[in-house]
């Protein structure tokens, strides 16, 4: 395993007056060449989390390392500019009155005078950017100007790059093009990344891993894969994607799950025992249509939505009290769907998993009562009780 960059050990930080605990008790490891999203929505710490690892701010508890070295808590404190560490602030920051070469140059205060031009323009030739040298930022686009700002960031060869909201400025036909370009960038550079971000899409494509935060603690941290097929709150389950949230009770410890809709096997992966009532989060990826004699599950189309690559479609299924639940689920989009169809399908179990105290956080009482469609973005408190197909439906 690569050696351990960043290292956070119980980092806490409020602001007065109130106090606003911004941060509170994070602990996390960044190793060497990999990059680290910090994933969550506007206030949850993550921007707070990056300034306290760049120095901008000290925590007001814990310790934040640096190579092994301590860089602040506990009676240390090492200033920003000796920390090896590099920013991309959102808005990139460049200097208007200097060019794109004086912009780059302008952190290489370690290198001798007569070789900071030659590395700014090796910078700069590995970002496609050398014919820019000469020009001034409100001549480039916006991809440029990012571009440029990452050249300036990793010129003076720093221990990590950090990025707070990157891709957020760009216009959404560049996002994609530019997202990719960085992220080759920092690969064929070997450097080390952390990136904040409140877009999940971004998080999933460029992350060797997410650590997801929640009102100022990380609530997981893992693989995109990991973090998307296995959430292990009901916070990462609603906000990363849309899922389904069905509750249940173990039926046995090889995995199966009771629910209103039948049993669910290979789901409970946390080996918790027999009657322990649990969720289990499926997304909507999780289900494929079939023929009736195949399916377990058999409803009717109420909405169906083509995205191009697939229809989202919400499904109407009588649950074993008599009633409806309501399912999102991904169809492929090779044929047109119609309201009222009828139609059958069953779980794929690596698309589902039982989320950790998930039953005890939404307040449910029954074993075997609930179904929750969340709406991707959404937090725990999206989960309630109503029939309105943009919200739960139980």
């Amino acid at each position: 395993m690569p050696p351990s960059v960043i290292r956070l050990e119980g980092v806490s930080k409020s602001f007065w007056p109130g106090p606003v605990k911004a941060v509170t008790d994070v602990s996390l490891e960044v190793r060497s060449g990999e990059i680290l999203t910090l994933l969550g929505p506007s206030g949850c710490g993550k921007t707070t989390t990056l300034r306290l690892i760049a120095g901008f701010e000290a925590p007001d508890q814990g310790a934040i390392f640096v190579c092994g070295d301590r860089v602040a808590g506990r009676r240390a404190w090492v200033p920003p500019e000796r920390r090896g560490v590099g920013m991309v602030f959102q808005d990139y920051a460049l200097f208007p009155h200097l060019t794109v070469g004086e912009n780059v140059m302008f952190g290489l205060d370690r290198f001798p005078r007569k070789d900071r031009r030659e590395r700014a323009q090796e910078v700069l030739r590995t970002l496609d950017l050398k014919p820019l040298f000469d020009r001034y930022p409100h001549e480039l686009s916006g991809g440029q100007q990012q571009r440029v700002a990452l050249a300036r960031a990793i010129a003076p060869e720093p221990v990590v790059v950090l990025m707070d909201e990157p891709f957020s400025n760009l216009d959404a036909h560049l996002r994609d093009q530019v997202r990719d370009e960085v992220v080759r960038i920092l690969r064929k550079a070997d450097v080390t990344c952390i990136l904040v971000s409140h877009d999940q899409r971004d998080a999933l494509a460029v992350s060797d891993r997410v650590a997801v935060m929640n009102q100022g603690r990380v609530e997981q941290v893992g693989t995109p894969r990991e973090i998307y097929k296995h959430p292990e709150s009901v916070f990462v389950a609603t906000f990363v994607g849309r899922t389904n949230l069905l509750q249940g009770v173990v039926q046995n410890e090889d995995g199966c799950v009771l629910t209103d809709f039948g049993s669910f096997c290979r789901v409970n992966r946390l080996g918790m025992p027999n009657g322990t009532p649990v969720m289990i989060s499926v997304r909507p990826d999780g289900f494929t249509a079939c023929r009736e004699a195949e399916g377990v599950l058999h409803g009717t189309i109420r909405s169906a939505t083509y995205t191009g690559s697939q229809v989202e479609a919400e499904v109407a299924i009588p649950s074993a009290d008599g009633g409806m639940r309501k399912l999102v689920v991904h169809l492929p989009p090779s044929r047109a769907y119609h309201i009222g169809e009828e139609i059958s399908f069953r779980l794929l179990p690596e698309f589902a998993s039982v989320v950790r105290n998930a039953c005890d956080t939404l307040g449910f009482s029954s074993p075997v009562a609930a179904t929750v469609a969340a709406e991707k973005g959404g937090g725990a408190h999206s989960s309630q009780r109503s029939s309105h197909p943009s919200s739960a439906s139980v």
